[in-house]
């Protein structure tokens, strides 16, 4: 293969680590922002899980006779290696545990199919395809599949297949339709780049396109890729220095560490040369993990996983994915359910609240149900189906020997919860979607020692209002302190751990 020029490869790194640190502070928070630097100045170089992942997957690349981009390789690196909980990180591990393999395991029953979870590992893709975007764009998709779909992996393809052209090419419009050429027409992705584009063009200020993207884009979901990727657009186009770009980037709001950390890269692939020094002195070269990462020998320096990737794209070659999948039959992992209906629309206040559900403390509701399932722990029933003005659900729930465990009912509707027939928790209904059971809504979790055995959750919901077409809710159970999902816990009939 072509060589690479090694300058770059390490100004990737550089970009990603000076952007990844400056975002953390800010992550999570809604722009737009005002930072004019690292909030601490940091002594090195803060942890990031978009860079430790990507160092992982070398390294188990490295350990293979025969280096080659294997979603299956990659997801037994997830099994082995790591125990971050978050978002659709947790989901695709608790897929695998549950024995669904990728692209699957991104796909099913994940309310976070559009995390930025993937984008933010699409460096190691460029590097190692360094020119060809095709090749790159094939290699995210090995990586994206665990955990996201759709729009998740179109982010990564993207922004692999960008980057890969930038060491080559540096007019901003001709990478972006290079990189764009990858995607459907309809992806969310090259919508929102195209939006952004257009609004740019028409002369905003760069706040002015910012409130753009949010109006048309935005979502409960900070993390939520069309978002993101509009706001690493935006400071790559509306700003003219690295400083002034990746600041643009992070005060836009949002994914802060991961966007900063993806503009901050491409960045560092163009021109190595423009990263100041006033960014590149606080954080050293030394490289380090986050201690979720284990198990693995990772390079000391931002150097020598440097000269690693280079090592890796030698040895692989140009090689291309040739990793298949087993068939899937979602039916398979359905949930298994009793449910029926009630109202207390002629009741008094001893049997309702407010909400029209029985008050807290209150004894299991007595009501008919009937054998179902439900297509998993994430749940979209259209108000037109519901039967009467209260669902009552009934699961079987097994704690697969866990002694201290989360239960999370993240739901858009007022609820009631009775654990094993004793009142347990309730919330009101929340339009703040965001079933992460390590960062739940306030209210919509509880935790508590369930005991051994297969217990019953009795879970009382109010229909949605006449102004909401559909009820959400995603019910997921954790381990403590890890916040790792349980496998099979609303599935006791099959085989535990």
């Amino acid at each position: 293969m072509k060589q690479v020029d090694r300058q770059r490869v390490m100004g990737c790194w550089l970009g990603k680590a000076v952007g990844g640190t400056l975002g953390q502070t800010f992550e999570g928070l809604e722009g737009p922002l005002e930072a004019e630097f690292y909030v601490p100045v940091p002594t090195e170089m803060v942890p990031n899980d978009d860079l430790d992942l990507q160092v992982l997957y070398a390294c188990a690349m490295d350990l293979m006779d025969s280096p080659a981009v294997d979603r299956h390789v990659l997801a037994e690196s997830w099994r082995n290696h790591v125990e971050f909980p978050w978002n659709e990180y947790g989901v695709g591990m608790r897929n695998q545990a549950e024995g669904i393999e990728p692209p699957h395991s991104g796909s099913f029953d994940n309310w976070f199919t559009c995390g930025e979870g993937a984008a933010i590992r699409s460096e190691l893709w460029a590097c190692l395809a360094a020119g060809d975007a095709d090749l790159a764009g094939a290699y995210a998709y090995e990586d994206a599949c665990f955990d996201h779909a759709g729009d998740g992996i179109d982010a990564a393809v993207f922004l692999a297949r960008i980057q890969a052209l930038a060491f080559v090419e540096s007019d901003p419009r001709t990478l972006i339709d290079g990189a764009l050429a990858g995607l459907s027409p309809e992806s969310g992705i090259t919508r929102v780049v195209r939006d952004t584009l257009s609004w740019l063009d028409e002369g905003r200020a760069w706040l002015a396109v910012r409130e753009q993207i949010v109006a048309r884009y935005g979502n409960s979901d900070f993390t939520d890729v069309r978002l993101n990727t509009g706001f690493i657009i935006l400071g790559w186009l509306a700003g003219t220095s690295f400083g002034e770009r990746i600041l643009i980037t992070n005060n836009c709001g949002g994914d802060c560490d991961s966007s900063t950390a993806s503009i901050g890269a491409l960045l560092g692939i163009l021109d190595p040369d423009s990263i100041e020094e006033r960014w590149l002195a606080p954080i050293g070269r030394d490289l380090v993990l986050n201690p979720e990462i284990t198990g693995i020998e990772a390079p000391p320096t931002l150097d020598a996983f440097t000269d690693l990737v280079l090592d890796l794209r030698e040895r692989l070659d140009g090689r291309r994915p040739e990793a298949v999948s087993g068939p899937f039959d979602p039916q398979d992992h359905r949930i298994e359910v009793e449910l029926g209906w009630m109202n207390t629309a002629n009741g008094k206040w001893d049997v309702r609240d407010q909400t029209e559900l029985p008050p807290a403390g209150s004894p299991v509701p007595t009501v008919e149900l009937t054998a179902s399932t439900l297509p998993g722990t994430w749940v979209r029933m259209p108000a037109a189906d519901f039967q009467d003005r209260i669902l009552v659900l009934r699961y079987r729930f097994d704690a697969r020997g866990r002694t201290d465990v989360r239960l999370m009912f993240n739901c858009t509707e007022h609820y009631r919860i009775w654990f094993g027939g004793e009142y347990l928790h309730g919330a009101q209904g929340s339009q703040y979607q965001f079933p992460a059971p390590h960062m739940a809504p306030l209210g919509q979790f509880i935790d508590f020692r369930p005991g051994a055995g297969v217990h019953e959750v009795t879970i009382a919901v109010k229909r949605p209002p006449a102004h909401r077409e559909v009820a959400e809710w995603v019910i997921g159970a954790v381990e403590l302190p890890g916040h790792m999902w349980i496998e099979n816990s609303f599935r006791p009939d099959v085989a535990g751990r």
